[in-house]
């Protein structure tokens, strides 16, 4: 476990250009990422009769490290490569019928489009407004929606085209005893929510986590543990997983059951590594310097006469923030801004998604502002 730190210590704990600001795809990872993945590595070269237990034990250090982050005891969170995988192993284990939008992203729609390809469930969509214009997921839509057949509602707890932040707890008590489905990759680590409203919480580390590829899980609540079957776990996922005799075991009691094979020890260190760092400052001051840098983004477009389609108000936001092009320049736009060694999402020819982390600068998004001004 990492010691804490001092908000000083934290931020000099990342390396990334000035420059970037494009942590909703990826999260440039920190030193002690860096540092855990090379002595992982390390170990796995030198081999030695303790080396694959060692590398192994990484695996309930990131299971401790969720459990802190996310209210949710270790036997109730199970372990996976990503986000997208997480909600696949989720949607084969639903049944009835899921209530999901179309503008969500992709992980979170084609999953149940699978599961229901496979006969496992019915996909019910909400509205959905398009790229250009994607529907707002509020609990008064999703309560529009609902009818007595639905038996899951599956949401991203943050908008990765524009930001919006759903109101989980508003969704929570509009679908009752219905299951709530979070695709929390765009929020979890930098807002500070309670992650024990959803049934299930499907997280990738790559993104805000800056934890690296490969590691990632799933977080259940009691009853979302008994009510999704662990249809894709396999050996790993059952008791005795040494014991080779062609006999089907038992699955395992808790979360673990779902568990398709053992993963890299590289990526579940890199994860533990990244949610205890998280953890030495905690969300709630993460949360707080990414809302002060993004106020800040907002200020600069608007000063600059960019056109901003992200929520406001920090309790409609999370790091993301969104300059819209409605004459369709954004391509022209973007180019301009990597021309300047600003490094920004370009999302269709009319926005430019910018996402900001505890580490980014005022200068930065201040620099980013003006060149989309003088384009």
């Amino acid at each position: 476990m990492s010691a804490a730190l001092n908000e000083i210590e934290y931020l000099e704990s990342f390396a990334e250009e000035e420059l970037y600001l494009n942590h909703a795809s990826y999260g440039p990872p920190s030193h002690q990422v860096a540092a855990t993945t090379e002595r992982l590595q390390n170990l796995a070269m030198a081999g030695g009769v303790s080396a694959s237990a060692t590398l192994h034990s990484e695996d309930a250090r990131a299971r401790a490290a969720i459990s802190a982050l996310t209210g949710t005891p270790s036997e109730r969170v199970a372990l996976t490569t990503s986000t997208s995988l997480g909600l696949m192993q989720i949607a084969f284990g639903v049944s009835g019928e899921v209530l999901v939008s179309p503008d969500e992203f992709p992980a979170n729609v084609y999953a149940w489009r699978r599961a229901e390809g496979a006969g496992l469930l019915t996909m019910r969509t909400l509205p959905g407004g398009g790229p250009s214009a994607p529907t707002r997921v509020t609990p008064e839509l999703v309560r529009d929606a609902l009818t007595p057949s639905i038996t899951a509602v599956a949401v991203s707890a943050v908008d990765f085209r524009t930001g919006f932040r759903a109101d989980l707890a508003g969704i929570r008590e509009a679908i009752g005893d219905r299951l709530l489905i979070v695709d929390g990759i765009q929020g979890f680590g930098v807002i500070d929510a309670d992650w024990t409203i959803a049934d299930a919480v499907a997280v990738g580390g790559q993104k805000w986590l800056r934890a690296g590829w490969g590691g990632g899980f799933v977080a259940f609540s009691e009853r979302g543990l008994d009510a999704i079957r662990p249809v894709l776990g396999s050996w790993t996922g059952a008791e005795n997983t040494g014991l080779y005799d062609g006999v089907e075991h038992t699955i395992l009691p808790d979360a673990r059951r779902h568990s398709i094979t053992n993963l890299s020890p590289m990526a579940m260190g890199s994860l533990a590594s990244a949610l205890e760092l998280v953890s030495s400052i905690g969300i709630a001051r993460v949360e707080q310097l990414i809302a002060g840098t993004a106020d800040v983004l907002i200020e600069a477009l608007d000063a600059a006469g960019v056109p901003v389609l992200s929520p406001r108000e920090h309790a409609l936001r999370a790091g993301i923030v969104v300059a819209g092009f409605a004459d369709g320049t954004a391509a022209r736009a973007h180019a301009a801004l990597t021309d300047a060694g600003v490094t920004a999402t370009l999302h269709g020819t009319d926005r430019i998604r910018f996402a900001v982390h505890a580490t980014t600068t005022d200068d930065a998004v201040r620099t980013a502002a003006r060149v989309l001004g003088s384009v």
